[in-house]
C-alpha cells in the first residue's frame, strides 16, 4: 500500500481532541493493536494549519508514541506523519479517503513554557 510522507515543518499543529483508544470492532469494543509492535493504537484529532488553510486530521498513533499532556489546544510536534489513501466496498457501495498515521505526537507546551537561555 502506498504511503506518502507529510512535511509538517511549515505547519502549526494543535490538539483538537485528546487521545482516545482506536476501536477495531465497534460491535465488540475491541481495541486496535499495531501488528508489528503489539502496542495499543490511539486516535488523536489535530488541527493542521498550513498555507492559509486549516484542517482537522484524525491520526492513528501507537500509545507509546504519545508524550506530554495532550489536552485540547496543546501545540504538538508530529513525528513520522504519513498519509495512506484507502478504498473499500461494503454492501455494494464504494468508499475512499486518506488515513493518517504518525510515529509520535509530542506536546510542545513544556518547551514553550521554559525560559530561553541568554
Amino acid at each position: 500500500m502506498r504511503q506518502i510522507p507529510v512535511d509538517t515543518s511549515g505547519a502549526t499543529v494543535m490538539v483538537a481532541k485528546a487521545p482516545q483508544p482506536k476501536v477495531r470492532d465497534r460491535s465488540t469494543g475491541e481495541i486496535a493493536i499495531d501488528a508489528e509492535t503489539g502496542a495499543k493504537l490511539m486516535t488523536v484529532d489535530v488541527m493542521f494549519a498550513a498555507n492559509d488553510e486549516v484542517e482537522i486530521l484524525s491520526l492513528t498513533v501507537p500509545e507509546t508514541g504519545i508524550s506530554g499532556d495532550l489536552a485540547m489546544g496543546t501545540p504538538v510536534a508530529l513525528t513520522g506523519l504519513i498519509a495512506r489513501p484507502w478504498e473499500t466496498e461494503f454492501n455494494g457501495q464504494k468508499r475512499h479517503g486518506i488515513a493518517f498515521r504518525a510515529v509520535a505526537v509530542t506536546s510542545l507546551a513544556d518547551t514553550a513554557a521554559k525560559p530561553k537561555a541568554v
